[in-house]
């Protein structure tokens, strides 16, 4: 089993910026495929970005637009997602996840992710 724990959300102002953690426990995360997603409240669970497992490929929703970055530290078992530039339209609880382990890709649906995190709260002010 893994278990992940979101780390990082907060308030901050248009225009700044965050960075959140996904550190994982009980099982090293370094054969697994990553994803960070977003869900606003009314609205349905949103894919943000992904990361390989062998950490050499990522992917973005196309509203991230260069403004975040995904990392992960094998090292200390945790994933990255950095956010700058963040906008009103940002809030929303963010959630790591874990895709199928030594899985070659990443994935961009929710339901491709075997464990996930509970969550943290990022509110952007206008």
């Amino acid at each position: 089993q893994v278990q992940l724990v979101e780390s990082g959300g907060g308030l901050v102002q248009a225009g700044g910026s965050l960075r959140l953690s996904c550190a994982a426990s009980g099982r090293t995360v370094s054969t697994y495929p990553m994803g960070w997603f977003r869900q606003a409240p009314g609205k349905e669970r949103e894919f943000v970005g992904a990361v390989s497992w062998t950490g050499d490929s990522t992917h973005y929703g196309d509203f991230v637009n260069g403004r975040f970055t995904i990392s992960r530290d094998y090292a200390k078992n945790t994933v990255y997602l950095q956010m700058n530039s963040l906008k009103p339209e940002d809030t929303a609880v963010y959630y790591c996840a874990a895709g199928p382990q030594y899985s070659g890709a990443y994935f961009t649906r929710a339901i491709d992710y075997d464990y996930w995190g509970q969550g943290t709260q990022v509110t952007v002010s206008s």
